[in-house]
């Protein structure tokens, strides 16, 4: 007599959209999906304090280590614009045909250096804090936005030993001071939308950090930082193209906007035609754009 095994029939596998239907139902969602963009803003808002603590934390760690400490945060720019007197001014004369050189100068690399640490820091913004990305659910704006107001914070420290300079070499107060507010909230604006940009290239190419450096440096030979772009944008010989270039070179224009709120032998006729508009222009565009790019890649960063 044969004994006959009977096997149950294999259970089929739920299929995926019933495997949503239910998550559905129970009110289940995708861990760390992007929210639509009002909601994004909306929950970026609701964490600003967290992004203000994150950037003055930030600060107060940078020089923790150092004996001087918080000192470094103007001597930095200082020693900067100490080499580029030496090299632009001295050497190469062009302290003779800008008034007013060392204000001029070192207003230059004050506010290059607040744009360029933005865009330094930015570039290492979700690579460089991958254990809060995946530990924390928060929108990732937070961080390129949070390094650009610490470094927007380490300006407004520094500004105390620039006004020191200006009044030494002779630059008195005027009214037209109250001219940087305005200037620097639309630089903040041009600076975070940069960051943000560069955030979402270098969480995917991390190597974008290593390449930074030298983009920056060409930036900041043909923004005007050490040289006069008036001066040179009134020479003949130059094509009429790459001084409208030179002109609107977002980090001129907010540099150019500085040195008329802060110096008085800078005049408006030294400013490229309708540089408030270019100034806003440029915030908009890098701000609003920058946020739209980076929201666009939510879902990715921290994975892989």
């Amino acid at each position: 007599m044969s004994q006959v095994l009977h096997t149950p029939p294999p259970t089929q596998a739920p299929a995926e959209d019933d495997l949503q239907a239910l998550a559905a139902r129970h009110g289940l969602t995708v861990s760390g999906a992007r929210p639509s963009l009002p909601e994004y803003v909306r929950q970026l808002w609701a964490r600003r304090h967290f992004i203000s603590a994150f950037a003055t934390a930030k600060l107060t760690a940078q020089y923790s280590q150092a004996k001087l400490g918080q000192v470094w945060q103007v001597m930095t720019p200082l020693l900067n614009a100490a080499v580029y007197y030496f090299i632009f001014g001295v050497l190469l004369g062009t302290k003779h045909n800008v008034p007013d050189y060392v204000p001029f100068l070192v207003t230059g690399v004050f506010i290059w250096t607040f744009t360029q640490s933005s865009i330094m820091a930015g570039t290492r913004a979700i690579s460089g804090n991958l254990g809060l990305v995946r530990a924390l659910h928060f929108p990732r704006a937070a961080l390129p936005i949070s390094f650009a107001l610490q470094q927007l914070q380490q300006l407004l420290f520094s500004m105390a030993a620039l006004v020191v300079i200006l009044l030494c070499f002779g630059v008195p107060v005027a009214a037209s001071w109250v001219l940087a507010l305005p200037a620097l909230v639309l630089q903040f604006t041009f600076n975070a939308g940069v960051s943000m940009i560069v955030a979402r290239m270098g969480a995917k190419t991390p190597d974008i950090a290593q390449l930074m450096p030298f983009v920056l440096r060409t930036w900041m030979y043909v923004s005007g930082v050490m040289w006069s772009i008036d001066k040179l944008a009134k020479k003949d010989d130059l094509p009429h193209l790459v001084t409208v270039l030179l002109e609107l070179n977002p980090a001129a224009v907010y540099i150019d906007l500085m040195r008329f709120a802060l110096i008085d032998s800078f005049h408006a006729r030294s400013l490229p035609p309708h540089v408030w508009a270019a100034a806003t222009g440029w915030a908009l565009l890098a701000g609003i754009g920058g946020f739209i790019y980076f929201w666009k890649a939510e879902e990715t960063y921290g994975r892989g």
